[in-house]
């Protein structure tokens, strides 16, 4: 038994590690931005990572969707270094919430895709406009089962 939870332990901290790197090797993109994140931001947005999946009640496999906001957001108008790290954390909450409000009916490319495409329209960066008014009136009509917006209720 013993050996098994060190086993466990051992293949968490590789994981831990090729996450790590991941969301650092997105610097070599996002600098030319003007953005960088430090080891200990990379290491703070995981820990966020994993907090917000238990109180989500999600599991993820694979690497998470970190690397994939980050090189989604980085060339707005609205993210600048003495904001990036805040803002790609909630960014990473407001993903996973949603995903949660919109039954999983979208994929996580079609729901990134729909909140920049907020984040820098309608809601003009602001990261409360897009999680409690654009984000909830959206989840709201895919619930209703519209087919005005992305995914399987896009319109044809």
């Amino acid at each position: 038994m013993e050996e098994d939870k060190m086993l466990h332990d051992l293949m968490e901290m590789g994981s831990q590690k090729d996450e790590l790197q991941v969301i650092t090797n997105t610097n070599s993109y996002t600098q030319q931005f003007g953005l960088k994140l430090t080891d200990a931001d990379a290491r703070e947005l995981l820990s966020r990572r994993r907090e917000c999946l238990m109180q989500q009640q999600r599991v993820e496999f694979g690497g998470g969707v970190l690397d994939k906001l980050i090189f989604a957001f980085c060339d707005s108008d609205f993210i600048d270094q003495d904001n990036y790290a805040e803002t790609i954390a909630r960014l990473q909450d407001i993903f996973y919430l949603y995903k949660n409000e919109s039954m999983d009916e979208l994929t996580d490319d079609e729901l990134i895709e729909r909140m920049r495409e907020a984040f820098d329209g309608e809601c003009q960066g602001s990261l409360v406009y897009l999680e409690e008014t654009y984000l909830d009136r959206f989840a709201r009509e895919i619930r209703r089962g519209t087919r005005k917006f992305v995914g399987r209720y896009q319109d044809e």
